[in-house]
C-alpha cells in the first residue's frame, strides 16, 4: 500500500517548466524556485512537502537549471523513494536518482569496491539476527528471543552512531540508553559479531554506509568521481538522519552547498535507531546563508484534527518542541475527534470494528481506514474483531505488493496475453482494456465478488482486485492504452515499489504509519503504560512518545477516533487511565498535577509573561484556556487562522489600516535583517489581529494568538511602539 492521495492516478505531464509550478501555494513555490545554495524546508505534517521538493527538482530539470543525472534525492524508505520517482516521472523529470541512503551507498560500493579494495563486494546479509545469535553462542551468552532482538538493536544503534565495541558502554551511558543486558556483556557480543562477519566474509546493512564513508574518506580520487556525478542533493525526512548518514552526506557534498533538506523536528520518532533532529535544527548554524521556508498550510486534515495535533505539541518540552510548527488547516470543518473509553481491550476492538463498519456503510472505502497501535503485539485482537465483522484488512509491513506470489503470477499472465493475445480465445469477446485484464486474471482466481471471510484466499483476491482497479484507472486516463501499455506501467511501478491500493482496512503500528494517510484513523490502546510505553522513562523518551502520538493524529484526513480500555481483559481490574497526552485536550479532562496542559477545547497553550515553575528558571507556566470565541459574534472558533484573528473571517473588521501598513513595513525590514521570510516574524493574520486590537502594554500583546513569549521578548517593544504611533528605525529593532 502506498500513501493515499486524492489526486488523479495518471495526471497529465506538465507541458513546460512554468506549468510545473501551477497549483503550488506561495511557500511551496518558494521551495520549488529556490534552486541555488543551501535550502532548509521546515514542513509540518500534511503540508505537501513531497509535492514541494519533487516540483522543485522537476522545475529545475525542465528549466534546464539542473541536469537530471546530477541530482541525487535521498530518503529513508524504499516506499518513499519509489513514490518520489513516480512523481518525478509524472512531472516529466526523467533520469533523476531517488534512492534511500543505503541504496545509493550500496550502488556506489558495488561500483568502486573492485577499484578501492579489490575483488567482489562481500555478500550483504539482509537479516543480522541469526549472526547475532551465533555470536552470542560463541560468547556463551544466553539470550531469549526478545533479548536477541534488543541486542541486535543495540548493535545497529552503535554502528549508525559510529561507536566501536570498546566504546559501547560509555556511549550508551552518555546517551541514557536502557540497555537490555549489562553494557560490558553487550560490548563483548558486539565485538564477537564483528569478528564473525569478517570470518564469513559478509557485511550487514549498516556496513554499507560505514564502508562507503571509509572509501570516500580514504580515496580522494573516488570521492571526486562521485562529486563530479552528483552536483545537487535533496534529503527528505532530514529529522531522521543519523550521525553516520550525515557524515556520508557531507562526503558526497564536499565543499559545495547545493543542498536542500526537508524535515519536521516534531516528527522525530526514530531516535532509538540513532536518528536525531539536531542536524535539521542546526542547519542554519552550519549554513548561515541558507534559505529557510516553513510549510504550515495543512491540506490533509480538517481543522478539528489539526487543533488536536497543535494541542499535543503545545504541551511538549525540549528542543524539538521549541521549534514546533503550528499547522493551519486548509480544509472545511467536519466532525470532532471521537474519544471513547472501554471496559476492556476486546470491547475496544469490537467497538472499533462497529464504527469501521458504520463508516464503510456511509461510503468510506476500507482502504481509506486505518487502525494504528503502539506495538505490533496489539494487532491480533483487531485482526480477530475485523474478521468476525466480515471486514477485510491488511497488515502494514507485510510482504511487498509486487513480491506477492499471486501478483508475480498475474504479471506473467498479463505479459503473455499482451504478447500473444491475438491467438488467445480467452480474449476473443473482449475489446476494452479493463475487460481484457479481468478475463486474464479470472484464470488466476479473480472473481466479480470477493470470497467470504478472511485469510490467504481473501488476501489473494484482494491483490488481484487491486490490479483490476488499476487497469480501470489506467484506461480512463489513457483511452487508447493497450494491454502492452499496462504491462509496461506495471513494470515501472514494480521498479519504483509504487503499489496500487489494496481494498482492506490497514492495521499498522504508529511507527509503520509514518508517511501515510487515510480518511479515517482509529488510534487505539491509548492508555498509560502503552502510550507512553512503560519503558519510556526519561523526559526525552516520553517526549518521543508524544511525537509518536502526534504522527498518528496527523495521519487522519477527516475522521479520527481515539480510544483506550480501563482493563486488559473482561472482568479485570479497571486500573488503567487514558494517556496523559490527552489531558486538557479531550472533553471532560483536565491537566494532571505538574503537567503542562494545553487546556480547553482548542488545545493550544500560551505563555503567561515570564512566570516560572519549580522545574527551573526558564520553565514557563502553562494555563488552561477557555474555547476561543469570536469577539464580534461570539461563535466558537475552530479554524487556526480565525483563532489568530480572534474573530470569524466573515465578521466585520475594525482594523486600523494605517497601523497595519506600518507593521508590514517594519516586518519586512526585520525579516531582511534576520534573513528569513516575513511570516517567520509574524503572519499576516497576527498583524491584522494586532492592528485590530491596538495593544497598549505587553499583557495585551501577549494575549494575541501568534505572539507568544519568544516573539514578545524579541519584537514586543517595537510592536508596542508602532501601535503607540512612535517611529521605529530599521537599525534599532530588537535593541
Amino acid at each position: 500500500m502506498t500513501a493515499a492521495t486524492h489526486s488523479t492516478l495518471f495526471p497529465r505531464v506538465p507541458d513546460s517548466a512554468d506549468a510545473v509550478l501551477d497549483g503550488l501555494d506561495p511557500e511551496q513555490r518558494e521551495v520549488a524556485t529556490a534552486l541555488h545554495g543551501p535550502v532548509c524546508v521546515l514542513a509540518g505534517a500534511g503540508t505537501g512537502k513531497t509535492r514541494a521538493i519533487t516540483h522543485r527538482i522537476a522545475y529545475g530539470v525542465r528549466a534546464g537549471i539542473l541536469q537530471p543525472a546530477s541530482v541525487l534525492a535521498v530518503t529513508f524508505t524504499n516506499r518513499a523513494a519509489g513514490e518520489m520517482r513516480g512523481r518525478l516521472r509524472q512531472l516529466g523529470a526523467h533520469g533523476v536518482q531517488a534512492r534511500t541512503f543505503h541504496s545509493a551507498a550500496l550502488r556506489q560500493l558495488q561500483y568502486f569496491w573492485p577499484k578501492a579494495v579489490g575483488g567482489p563486494l562481500p555478500r550483504l546479509v539482509e537479516r543480522k539476527i541469526q549472526l547475532v545469535a551465533d555470536a552470542a553462542a560463541a560468547c556463551r551468552i544466553r539470550l531469549d528471543r526478545n533479548e536477541l532482538r534488543d541486542a541486535t538493536g543495540e548493535i545497529e544503534w552503535s554502528k549508525v552512531t559510529q561507536t566501536v565495541p570498546a566504546d559501547y558502554a560509555a556511549a550508551a551511558a552518555k546517551a541514557g540508553r536502557e540497555t537490555p543486558r549489562d553494557p560490558a556483556e553487550l560490548a563483548q557480543l558486539y565485538a564477537a559479531y564483528e569478528d564473525l562477519k569478517r570470518d564469513r566474509s559478509v557485511i550487514d546493512f549498516e556496513d554499507v554506509l560505514l564502508l562507503a564513508v571509509g572509501i570516500l574518506q580514504d580515496r580522494h580520487d573516488i570521492a571526486e568521481q562521485v562529486r563530479s556525478q552528483y552536483q545537487h542533493f535533496v534529503v527528505d525526512e532530514y529529522q531522521d538522519v543519523s550521525p553516520l548518514q550525515q557524515r556520508l552526506l557531507e562526503l558526497w557534498l564536499g565543499e559545495r552547498d547545493s543542498l536542500c533538506v526537508v524535515g519536521d523536528a516534531s516528527q522525530t520518532i526514530y531516535s532509538f535507531t540513532g536518528a536525531t533532529p539536531d542536524h535539521l535544527l542546526d542547519f542554519r548554524t552550519r549554513h548561515p546563508g541558507a534559505t529557510v521556508v516553513k510549510l504550515v498550510r495543512d491540506y490533509r486534515s480538517t481543522p478539528q484534527v489539526v487543533r488536536l495535533a497543535n494541542g499535543l505539541l503545545a504541551q511538549a518540552h525540549g528542543r524539538a518542541a521549541d521549534h514546533r510548527l503550528e499547522l493551519v488547516s486548509q480544509r472545511e470543518p467536519l466532525a470532532e475527534p471521537v474519544y471513547t473509553e472501554y471496559t476492556d481491550e476486546p470491547a475496544e476492538a469490537e467497538g472499533a470494528a462497529r464504527r469501521i463498519r458504520a463508516l464503510m456503510t456511509d461510503g468510506v472505502p476500507a482502504s481509506e481506514i486505518a487502525v494504528l497501535f503502539r506495538t505490533n503485539s496489539q494487532s491480533e485482537i483487531y485482526e480477530q474483531a475485523l474478521a468476525d465483522a466480515g471486514i477485510p484488512y491488511q497488515l502494514r509491513g507485510a510482504e511487498r505488493f509486487f513480491e506477492r506470489t499471486e501478483v508475480r503470477e498475474a504479471g506473467a499472465a498479463l505479459r503473455g496475453a499482451a504478447r500473444f493475445g491475438g491467438n488467445d480465445a480467452l480474449l476473443d469477446d473482449v475489446v476494452d482494456l479493463p475487460s481484457q485484464v479481468r478475463a486474464v486474471l479470472s484464470t488466476k482466481g479473480w472473481t466479480t465478488e470477493p470470497p467470504a471471510g478472511s485469510g490467504a484466499v481473501r488476501d489473494r483476491w484482494e491483490s488481484l482486485a487491486a490490479l483490476v482497479r488499476l487497469a480501470e484507472d489506467f484506461a480512463r486516463a489513457n483511452a487508447s492504452a493497450t494491454l502492452a501499455d499496462l504491462v509496461a506501467e506495471l513494470d515501472e511501478r514494480a521498479a519504483a515499489q509504487h503499489a496500487p491500493t489494496v481494498e482492506g482496512v490497514t492495521l499498522a503500528s504508529l511507527h509503520a504509519a509514518k508517511g501515510l494517510e487515510w480518511d479515517a484513523v482509529f488510534l487505539v490502546g491509548l492508555a498509560e503504560g502503552m502510550m507512553p510505553i512503560t519503558y519510556a522513562k526519561t523526559d526525552e523518551q516520553v517526549e518521543e512518545e508524544r511525537r509518536l502520538l502526534y504522527v498518528g493524529v496527523t495521519r487522519a484526513r477527516a475522521h479520527l477516533s481515539l480510544s483506550w480500555a480501563v482493563s486488559r481483559s473482561p472482568g479485570g481490574r479497571p486500573n488503567r487511565r487514558a494517556t496523559r497526552f490527552l489531558d486538557g485536550l479531550r472533553p471532560g479532562s483536565g491537566a494532571t498535577a505538574g503537567a503542562r496542559a494545553a487546556g480547553g477545547t482548542g488545545g493550544i497553550e500560551r505563555g503567561t509573561g515570564g512566570a516560572t515553575e519549580p522545574g527551573g528558571p526558564t520553565a514557563r507556566r502553562r494555563t488552561n484556556r477557555t474555547p476561543a470565541r469570536c469577539r464580534v459574534c461570539g461563535r466558537t472558533l475552530t479554524d487556526a487562522g480565525e483563532m489568530k484573528l480572534m474573530r470569524c473571517e466573515d465578521c466585520p473588521s475594525d482594523m486600523d489600516e494605517g497601523l497595519y501598513e506600518r507593521l508590514c513595513e517594519w516586518r519586512a525590514g526585520r525579516a531582511r535583517r534576520i534573513g528569513q521570510p516575513a511570516f517567520c516574524v509574524f503572519t499576516d493574520k497576527t498583524l491584522i489581529a494586532i492592528a485590530e486590537s491596538v495593544p497598549e502594554e505587553e499583557g495585551e500583546l501577549a494575549r494575541i494568538p501568534g505572539v507568544g513569549q519568544r516573539k514578545l521578548r524579541t519584537y514586543g517593544a517595537d510592536v508596542l511602539a508602532i501601535c503607540a504611533g512612535q517611529e521605529v528605525l530599521d537599525g534599532d529593532e530588537g535593541k
